[in-house]
């Protein structure tokens, strides 16, 4: 059974940095595709950041880029998510996600990912 977690949310005020992580467990992750996402209170959930199976290729939303930096510890089955320079509307609950097929590219599609974690809130005060 698939398991993701996350962690490492909390209240930061503007310009400040919060690393997230997700350790994953029920399967063999170092071959999967991992991605973040967020939703904020009456939004949809969005695309944040995504890492290939091996660490070798980034997506990033426009958003985040450069702000944002998302990387793997296979060793750990763990993704992080190391969020710099943030603003009030990075406000939101961050979910970690994994696809269902192993090798895919590290894609901001919503419907590519087949687990998801509970979320962890992130509030960002200015």
């Amino acid at each position: 059974q698939v398991q993701l977690v996350e962690s490492g949310g909390g209240l930061v005020q503007a310009e400040g940095s919060l690393r997230l992580s997700c350790a994953a467990s029920g399967r063999t992750f170092s071959i999967y595709a991992m991605g973040w996402f967020r939703q904020a209170p009456g939004k949809e959930r969005e695309f944040v950041a995504a890492i290939s199976w091996n660490g070798g290729s980034t997506n990033y939303a426009d958003s985040v880029k450069g702000r944002f930096t998302i990387s793997r510890d296979n060793a750990k089955n763990t993704v992080y998510l190391q969020m710099n320079s943030l603003k009030p509307e990075d406000t939101a609950v961050y979910y970690c996600a994994v696809p269902a097929k192993a090798f895919r590219p590290p894609t901001r599609q919503t419907s590519e990912y087949d687990y998801w974690g509970h979320g962890t809130q992130v509030t960002v005060s200015s």
